[in-house]
C-alpha cells in the first residue's frame, strides 16, 4: 500500500524542458532587472554557453556588470 505522503512523479513533465522556450535575452533582462533592484544601480547581464539538461534544467555562464552611462 503506498504511503499517503508519497508524491507521484510526472515523468513527461520532468522531461519537457520548458526553459528552451524562453529566449536568452529574456533571461538576461530578467536577471539584470532583479540585480539592479537589489543593488540600486543599473546592471546588465550576459549569458553564454547554454547547455540544456534532460531534467528541466540548464547550465550556463552568467556575467553581471555595472551598466556605464557617461551622462550620469
Amino acid at each position: 500500500m503506498p504511503d499517503k505522503n508519497e508524491k507521484t512523479i510526472d515523468v513527461n513533465k520532468l522531461l519537457q524542458n520548458k526553459l528552451k522556450a524562453i529566449s536568452i535575452a529574456d533571461i538576461e533582462n530578467g536577471v539584470a532587472k532583479v540585480v539592479s533592484g537589489l543593488v540600486g544601480e543599473d546592471y546588465k547581464c550576459t549569458i553564454g554557453d547554454v547547455k540544456y539538461t534532460m531534467f528541466s534544467g540548464a547550465d550556463f555562464h552568467i556575467k553581471i556588470e555595472l551598466s556605464y552611462n557617461p551622462e550620469d
